[in-house]
C-alpha cells in the first residue's frame, strides 16, 4: 500500500471516527440528568455505541498508523485542530429538544452512510460499518420518534423543537463534506460518494418533518470547517474534560 493511500485511508477514518467519539461525549452528558428515567438509559446506551464505534476506528487508524499511535493516543492525545469532526457533533446540548434535533440530523445521515460503507473494497472499514449500521438504524428510530412526538405535541414542544432545527440547520451541509481525499478513495472503491446521499437524506428530512409539522429553515446559510479543522469554541471545552486524566496521568493504567 503506497504512502500517499495510506494516508488517505487513515485521515478518512479517522473523521468518522470523530464524529462518533465526540458526539458520544455529548451524549454520554446527559447520564443521570434524562428528562425521564428510561430516556437516560436510552441516551446513555446511545452514547456507549457511539464510543464503541470511535474505539474500533481508532484501533483500525493504529494498524496503518505510521506514527504507531493507539486508539487512546488519537481519543486523548490529539490537538484541536487535530480533529476532523463535523461541527454539527460539538455543538452544546442545550436543552432535550436540541440534544434530540442534533441527533436527528447525524442520525439520519450516519445510516445512508453506513449503509454504502458496508460495500467498500476496504474489508476492515466494511466490517465495522456493518456492525455499526446495526446500532445506527435503532439510534435513527430513536431520534425520529422524537422529533415526531415533540414537533406534534404541545405548543411548548414544537416551539422548542422547531427552534432547535432553526439554529442546527446552518451544519447540516457539512454531512456532505467532500474533498481530494474522498475521491481518490471513491475511485477505487473504499470511500462513500457523500454526494449522493444529500437527495436520500432530504427526502427523510422531509417526511419526518411534514409528520411532525415542522418547516425546513428559510435561511440557508451554512457553517463549516470541522472536516478541515476548524471548530467551534465548543470543541476545546469538550477535550479539555473529554482527555483531563490522561493529560494528567499520562499512560495511567486502571
Amino acid at each position: 500500500m503506497s504512502n500517499s493511500l495510506t494516508s488517505n485511508i487513515l485521515e478518512y477514518t479517522l473523521r468518522i471516527a470523530d464524529d462518533s467519539l465526540i458526539l458520544g461525549h455529548r451524549v454520554s452528558e446527559w447520564c443521570g440528568h434524562g428528562p425521564i428515567l428510561e430516556e437516560d438509559i436510552a441516551l446513555t446506551n446511545i452514547a456507549l455505541d457511539l464510543v464503541g464505534q470511535a474505539t474500533n476506528l481508532f484501533e483500525y487508524a493504529g494498524t496503518i498508523d505510521e506514527k504507531n499511535r493507539s486508539a487512546d493516543d488519537f481519543a486523548f492525545l490529539r490537538y484541536e485542530r487535530e480533529y476532523k469532526n463535523l461541527l454539527l457533533v460539538e455543538q452544546k446540548n442545550g436543552d432535550f429538544a436540541v440534544t434530540i434535533a442534533r441527533q436527528f440530523f447525524f442520525d439520519v445521515y450516519r445510516k445512508l452512510f453506513f449503509e454504502a460503507l458496508v460495500n467498500s473494497t476496504n474489508e476492515n472499514l466494511a466490517g465495522i460499518a456493518e456492525k455499526s449500521l446495526k446500532e445506527t438504524k435503532y439510534h435513527l428510530k430513536h431520534s425520529s420518534e422524537w422529533m415526531i412526538r415533540l414537533g406534534d405535541g404541545t405548543l411548548e414542544s414544537h416551539k422548542k423543537i422547531q427552534s432547535a432545527v432553526n439554529d442546527l440547520w446552518r451544519f447540516t451541509d457539512e454531512l456532505f463534506f467532500q474533498n481530494e481525499v474522498d475521491e481518490a478513495l471513491i475511485s477505487i472503491g473504499i470511500a462513500v460518494d457523500n454526494k449522493s446521499l444529500i437527495s436520500p437524506w432530504k427526502n427523510y428530512i422531509d417526511e419526518i418533518f411534514s409528520e411532525a409539522t415542522l418547516e425546513i429553515p428559510a435561511q440557508n446559510w451554512q457553517q463549516k470547517g470541522g472536516r478541515t479543522g476548524m471548530h467551534s469554541e465548543h470543541l476545546g471545552f469538550l477535550l479539555a474534560e473529554l482527555q483531563y486524566m490522561q493529560r494528567a496521568y499520562p499512560n495511567m493504567e486502571w
